[in-house]
């Protein structure tokens, strides 16, 4: 049960993550916090895909008193990150040591119970609805859709599933096409850069049309990213920043 009180502000409780390694922008952030800071008390929340608690620590800070905070990841070296499919054991065990530091330099360290297994494993350790879902695990085709579909079925009716590098990795972006744009229980609700908000709510026939057209007209941006990521590997700079990406970052 969390019962530390929220953090006062966004800016805040940003401060406290900013020096945590993670792939979540300040807007990106926002979204996540505000999100968290809507609910109602006793909510559950589950994140997937912790990496070194960025978000998670963001979710214990916003979150209010009497919610459930459930962070899943094996830290077992694979999906860390962009271009980080394949990785060590030593460097997962090394992510969990930084998670764990990172939640007691921001004081949450009893807020989150961090369930250290893969995604599907651990659909057993959480029970009942949730009411916000956040998800950052694998981003290959299958997995990512393994999770919109498994865990978004757990969302309660009105809950909130974000999905982040949505329109950015080709396989979230599929797995969303397939999941979520032709379905009637999830509203598109928007995005912040890669960060994507669904709400569930029955769209009803007459909305789907609009649902599905709000979905549709986010892919020039996901062509958009793909060329820049393009560029991105060939160091084709002027290119990257001729489509708006100002650093030799990876986009999200």
């Amino acid at each position: 049960m969390h019962e530390r009180a929220p953090s006062s502000s966004f800016e805040a409780a940003f401060s406290l993550v900013s020096g945590v390694d993670g792939w979540l922008s300040e807007g990106q952030a926002h979204r996540l916090w505000s999100s968290a800071r809507a609910l109602d008390p006793a909510a559950q929340i589950v994140e997937i895909g912790s990496y070194r608690g960025r978000s998670a620590i963001l979710l214990a800070l916003a979150a209010p008193p009497g919610s459930q905070i459930v962070a899943i990841d094996p830290h077992a070296g694979n999906d860390r990150g962009p271009q980080q499919w394949e990785g060590t054991s030593q460097e997962g065990q090394n992510d969990n040591r930084l998670f764990n530091a990172n939640l007691e330099r921001a004081g949450v360290t009893g807020v989150v119970r961090h369930v250290r297994a893969p995604s599907q494993g651990a659909l057993g350790e959480v029970n009942g609805q949730v009411s916000l879902l956040y998800v950052d695990g694998a981003h290959r085709y299958r997995p990512a859709l393994a999770d919109i579909q498994a865990w978004g079925a757990r969302v309660a009716p009105g809950g909130t599933m974000l999905i982040h590098d949505g329109f950015s990795s080709v396989g979230v972006t599929l797995a969303l096409m397939r999941a979520l744009f032709a379905n009637r229980h999830w509203a598109y609700r928007g995005r912040t850069a890669s960060l994507v908000e669904y709400e569930r709510i029955e769209v009803g026939s007459a909305g789907m049309p609009a649902n599905f057209g709000r979905q549709i007209a986010q892919l020039p941006w996901f062509v958009r990213n793909l060329i820049v990521k393009v560029a991105v590997l060939a160091h084709a700079w002027p290119v990257a920043r001729a489509l708006g990406h100002r650093d030799r970052s990876w986009p999200y």
